[in-house]
């Protein structure tokens, strides 16, 4: 069951603690480390919440996993999550990390889906026209490929969502042709 109130206090806590101890930058080195970690094996994540496996094996298998490469502080507040029986809480603390170092550095993350993979300039340029049509001047861009989008882009900043797809133009000529817009006025 997600529980994104309790994630939040103990992200909250070791970003106070990282802050504290001058560990900050390591720190969230290490949530985008176990971030991509997540991501890219979900079996991971599916052993840290599974209530069969034992918090002994769950323990080894993250330090296997995070041993020499995570900061001692991360590592010793893994070992307190396992201890508190919160390691299946895992995932949703580190998100609600980054979220929360992200707010203190006043960093924006943007999303950017297109129908084909895009050339380090053309992210470069959309990052700039970013920055100089609104105040956001710290972005972190996360790119998508979704090959249904046909042509355009989908750019995702906070809660504005810009869609310039061919699909949804698509979408739209097909609304209006199943409403008769055209033929109720031609009468």
């Amino acid at each position: 069951m997600n529980n994104p109130r309790l994630a939040g206090r103990y992200a909250k806590s070791l970003l106070d603690l990282a802050i504290e101890q001058n560990q900050l930058d390591p720190v969230f080195a290490d949530m985008k480390f176990l971030q991509s970690i997540f991501k890219s094996n979900p079996d991971f994540t599916a052993v840290l919440t599974s209530p069969v496996i034992n918090p002994d094996k769950k323990e080894k298998i993250i330090e296997s996993i995070t041993n020499e490469r995570v900061s001692s502080l991360t590592g010793l507040f893994i070992k307190l999550l396992i201890r508190k029986a919160r390691e299946n809480k895992l995932p949703q603390i580190v998100h609600a990390f980054i979220e929360q170092y992200n707010k203190l550095k006043d960093i924006h993350q943007v999303k950017l889906t297109t129908a084909v993979p895009m050339s380090q300039e053309l992210q470069d340029t959309i990052i700039s026209k970013i920055r100089s049509n609104t105040s956001v001047q710290n972005i972190e861009l996360e790119t998508a490929v979704e090959d249904e989008l046909i042509g355009g882009f989908k750019l995702e900043l906070g809660n504005i969502l810009v869609d310039a797809t061919v699909l949804r133009d698509l979408n739209d000529v097909k609304k209006q042709f199943k409403s008769n817009e055209y033929i109720q006025r031609l009468r």
